[in-house]
C-alpha cells in the first residue's frame, strides 16, 4: 500500500489548461473517487498517475518516490480501463496472467497466482473462455482480476463501470466495495456519476475547469458543500439555486428573492450584504403549508416519494419532494416553505463561496450511508 501525493499539479496542452494546481492527499489503503464534468480534468489527472501523460508542473509521489518523470511499469500500480482492454484472442485465464508473463514470472508461480485471482473474483469456471463468450460483467471481472494478479500498490481505475447496465452497475459497486475492504488497497476511481463516488469513497475529490473544488468524506460534500458548484452537481434532485441578495435588520441575516424572504441564522464571517445565492435541497423544501406561492408544473412518482418541481414568481423552478399519499397535481397553486436551518448561502457569482458557518466534522475516511440515501432517494 502507499500514499498518492500530488502537490500544485498542471496539464497543459498547448494553450488549454487541463489540470491546474492541484493538491490531493490521498492516504494509503482509501478509496478515493476523482468526480466531476466531462472535460473537468479528472481523467488527465489519472493519466498523469499512471505515467501515461506527464504533467507540465508541480509533484505526483507514490509511496516514498516521486514518479514525475517515470514509465507505468515502473510505478506499481495497476490501471482497469473503461474499455476493459482484453486481448480478445486470449482466453480468460491468459488475460489475466499477461501481466505476470510480461514480468518474467515462471509459469507455474503464474498458474498459482492466476488461480487464486480468479477464485477471488469468481471466475474459475470460465478461464478458458474468449471475452467474447462473456457478458460485460464478466468481462469487468476480468479486467479488474488482470489488475489485481500483480498486487500493485495503487490502482487507478477509469471509470469502469460505465458500460454495463444499472443493475449491474449495482452489483459491480457492491463487489468493488467488498474488494476493497478485503485487499486495503489504496484506490483512485474516475467518474462522473455521483452515486458511485457516494457510494463508494472514503472521500470524495470534486472538480470542475481543471482545478479542485472540495475534497471531503461523502457526507461532508453533501451536506457542508464547498461552493455553488459543489452544492449544485451533488445531490438527485439537484439543490435548488436562487439568486437574490443577502441584508441586515435588526442583527439577524436575511435573504430576499422572488417576493419572499428567509432568515439565514448560520452565516460565518465572510457574510455581506448584497447580492448572493441561496441553496436548499428538496427535502429542505416543505410542500402544502407556507409563505411562498407556487404553480405545480411537474409530478414524478417514484413509489416511494413524489418529486414536485413548481414554478414560483417570474420562472423559478423549485422542486421537492412529497409523500406518495399527497395528492399534488400540474397545474395546481400550492404553498411551501423553505427550511431556514436547512438551506446553504453561496456569495456572489457562479462558484461562489459557502457562507454558512461550518460544522465539526470529520474529515477521515467514512463511507456514509445516511449521504447516499439523501443523494439519491
Amino acid at each position: 500500500m502507499a500514499d498518492v501525493v500530488l502537490s500544485n499539479v498542471n496539464k497543459v496542452f498547448g494553450t488549454f489548461t487541463a489540470v491546474d494546481g492541484l493538491n490531493l492527499d490521498i492516504r494509503q489503503g482509501e478509496f478515493v473517487s476523482l468526480l466531476g464534468p466531462s472535460g473537468c480534468g479528472k481523467t488527465t489527472t489519472l493519466r498523469m498517475l499512471a505515467g501515461l501523460e506527464f504533467p507540465s508542473g508541480g509533484e505526483i509521489r507514490i509511496g516514498d518516490r516521486m514518479v514525475n518523470d517515470l514509465a507505468p511499469g515502473q510505478r506499481d500500480i495497476a490501471m482497469v480501463f473503461q474499455s476493459y482492454a482484453l486481448y480478445p484472442h486470449m482466453s480468460v485465464g491468459q488475460n489475466i496472467a499477461y501481466p505476470l508473463k510480461k514480468r518474467g514470472v515462471a509459469k507455474a508461480e503464474r498458474t498459482a497466482m492466476v488461480a487464486k485471482t480468479a477464485e477471488m473474483l469468481q471466475l474459475t469456471p470460465l478461464l478458458n473462455r474468449k471475452p467474447r463468450e462473456l457478458s460485460g460483467g464478466q468481462q469487468q471481472r476480468v479486467a479488474l482480476g488482470r489488475a489485481l494478479v500483480r498486487d500493485p500498490k495503487v490502482f487507478l481505475l477509469d471509470e469502469p463501470l460505465s458500460n454495463l447496465d444499472a443493475k449491474l452497475r449495482g452489483y459491480m459497486r457492491a463487489e468493488l466495495i467488498e474488494l476493497h475492504q478485503r485487499l486495503g488497497r489504496t484506490m483512485v476511481y474516475v467518474t462522473h456519476d455521483q452515486l458511485e463516488a457516494m457510494t463508494m469513497s472514503d472521500r470524495i475529490a470534486v472538480m470542475e475547469s481543471g482545478k479542485l473544488q472540495q475534497f471531503a468524506p461523502p457526507q461532508v460534500v453533501y451536506r457542508e458543500p464547498a461552493n455553488r458548484f459543489v452544492a449544485s452537481f451533488i445531490g438527485t434532485p439537484g439543490m435548488n439555486i436562487v439568486d437574490g441578495e443577502l441584508l441586515q435588520e435588526n442583527g439577524r441575516w436575511i435573504f430576499q428573492s422572488q417576493g419572499f424572504s428567509v432568515d439565514a441564522p448560520n452565516l460565518g464571517p465572510d457574510a455581506q450584504s448584497g447580492a448572493a445565492a441561496m441553496g436548499i435541497r428538496p427535502e429542505g423544501l416543505s410542500i402544502g403549508t407556507g409563505p411562498i406561492e407556487g404553480v405545480v408544473q411537474l409530478v414524478e412518482q417514484t413509489g416511494h416519494e413524489n418529486i414536485v418541481v413548481a414554478r414560483v414568481g417570474d420562472g423559478l423552478r423549485m422542486t421537492g419532494r412529497t409523500n406518495p399519499d399527497q395528492p399534488v397535481r400540474a397545474g395546481e397553486t400550492i404553498k411551501l416553505s423553505i427550511d431556514a436551518n436547512k438551506a446553504h448561502f453561496f456569495a456572489e457569482g457562479a462558484t461562489g463561496k459557502r457562507l454558512n458557518k461550518a460544522a465539526a466534522t470529520s474529515d477521515g475516511p467514512a463511507k456514509s450511508q445516511s449521504a447516499l440515501k439523501e443523494a439519491t432517494s
